[in-house]
């Protein structure tokens, strides 16, 4: 992989009506799969725009939206309000897929993917 380059998870484009998910990521559980769509969809129906996630080549999952420049109705600030509400009412979900995508995609070391802090309440 480039070291820019990116991998789609999925996304949702508001102008098209249409939800897109990569079939690499096929082995992930269904309910993943549906919170995903649900998540993409309902940003593209409240905000409008294109929203993909996106896995860097590091592994880090990003979220990024685009517009039709002709889309003089986008709200770039309600955009972004909305990005870091997914951010954080999805935190569990999203740093999951990274480590997934991590251990799975990029041959990461499970003990150098999972940190202390998603050990705590486990039992030893």
């Amino acid at each position: 992989m480039e070291k820019n380059e990116k991998v789609t998870l999925c996304g949702a484009n508001s102008y098209l009506k249409k939800y897109y998910f990569n079939e690499k990521f096929s082995a992930l559980p269904e309910q993943v799969k549906k919170e995903l769509n649900i998540m993409c969809v309902l940003f593209t129906e409240e905000v409008g725009g294109v929203l993909t996630m996106d896995f860097s080549a590091e592994g880090d999952l990003l979220l990024t939206v685009s517009v039709d420049d002709a889309d003089y109705l986008f709200d770039e600030i309600e955009s972004g309000i909305q990005i870091r509400k997914l951010q954080k009412e999805h935190e569990e979900l999203l740093r999951g897929l990274e480590k997934y995508y991590k251990i799975r995609f990029l041959g990461m070391d499970p003990a150098d993917v999972i940190t202390t802090d998603d050990t705590e309440g486990l039992p030893s």
